[in-house]
């Protein structure tokens, strides 16, 4: 039968499929509107196999809160041409809203969602049938909490939410939390929810960095007493260079050699141990007020930490839980 261009447009309104692929849906269809529809779902589903294992590295990052619950969706796709399409932009917020409106937990609650008739999983199925590339749901975070921000930045690449513990915290200050999350990229809420591991790591290499240190000022300080500038010899490709350029004989290139070795031998045999652990868990603070969102200097006003700005605000009001989501490189 014959296929019109009233019932092309009505079919590409309801689908966002191509001119040419409504016409030949239709005809396949004999004209029925449902299987036409159907026809492009499949087709779609089709490109989603085919591009299986292609990267769906770019897409688009949304969050919203509503206030004791928020959540993060990021759908993936191939190209930062369709991640920036507006179609694809209303798709994302579409499968977002439906996610806190239904307070989905997980990621596998929120593809069995019904819009429009449609799981969510399909729907992102069809999606990539219109654009041709790779889509998925690549990330979805949630929060539940008595109160609950959201930060959405501009490139649509980056969104995060946080938890307060208090009900009725003020909207301008949950998102300057999250901004906070956006930008400092925290590893945990507080060191206590820092994972043991984290820290055990982090603490082994705070242990070796300091005796490594302590070793190395020993050396420094033996080549200097010698008349050796530690400069030209602190490492083998160091040593060959500058006696290459004149700058050091072989008789003080062995010298130096002799005195480091020594050196470093007698003071990492005789570490301190307690002063060695007091340096560390001095790293171990650094790195704690550096990584968790509670010590962090706070970037509104870098006096004052995220804890003393909460304080400040409300009393005993803290962050309890945070979520980040960056398809961009940290």
């Amino acid at each position: 039968m014959a296929v019109t261009m009233a019932e092309i447009s009505k079919l590409r309104a309801l689908t966002s499929a191509g001119l040419m692929d409504c016409k030949k849906a239709l005809a396949e269809s004999n004209g029925d509107m449902d299987a036409a529809v159907e026809i492009l779902r499949k087709k779609g589903q089709a490109v989603a196999a085919k591009r299986e294992d292609r990267q769906a590295s770019e897409g688009c990052v949304m969050a919203k809160s509503t206030g004791k619950f928020a959540a993060i969706v990021a759908l993936n796709c191939e190209t930062d041409f369709v991640a920036q399409n507006a179609g694809f932009v209303a798709v994302t917020n579409k499968i977002l809203d439906a996610a806190v409106a239904a307070e989905a937990k997980t990621i596998d609650e929120l593809k069995a969602l019904v819009i429009d008739g449609q799981t969510i999983e399909a729907l992102v199925v069809e999606e990539s049938g219109k654009t041709g590339e790779k889509t998925e749901i690549g990330a979805y975070e949630v929060i539940a909490a008595p109160t609950t921000a959201a930060y959405n930045h501009f490139n649509k690449k980056l969104a995060t939410i946080v938890g307060f513990n208090l009900e009725g915290v003020d909207e301008k200050v949950g998102r300057e939390v999250a901004m906070q999350v956006a930008s400092m990229n925290p590893v945990a809420v507080d060191r206590d929810a820092v994972p043991q591991s984290v820290k055990d790591s982090e603490y082994t290499v705070a242990i070796e960095k300091t005796k490594e240190e302590q070793v190395k000022k020993a050396v420094e300080a033996a080549l200097k007493k010698a008349g050796i500038n530690p400069n030209l010899v602190d490492s083998e490709a160091h040593i060959e260079s500058n006696m290459a350029k004149g700058w050091l004989t072989q008789e003080e290139a062995d010298k130096a050699r002799a005195i480091a070795k020594e050196t470093a031998e007698a003071k990492a045999a005789n570490l301190p141990e307690q002063m060695i652990n007091n340096i560390a868990q001095g790293r171990m603070n650094k790195f704690f007020k550096e990584s968790c969102l509670m010590e962090q200097e706070f970037v509104q006003d870098e006096k004052i930490t995220v804890a003393q700005y909460l304080e400040k605000v409300q009393k005993g009001l803290v962050a309890v839980d945070f979520k980040r989501v960056n398809l961009n490189q940290d």
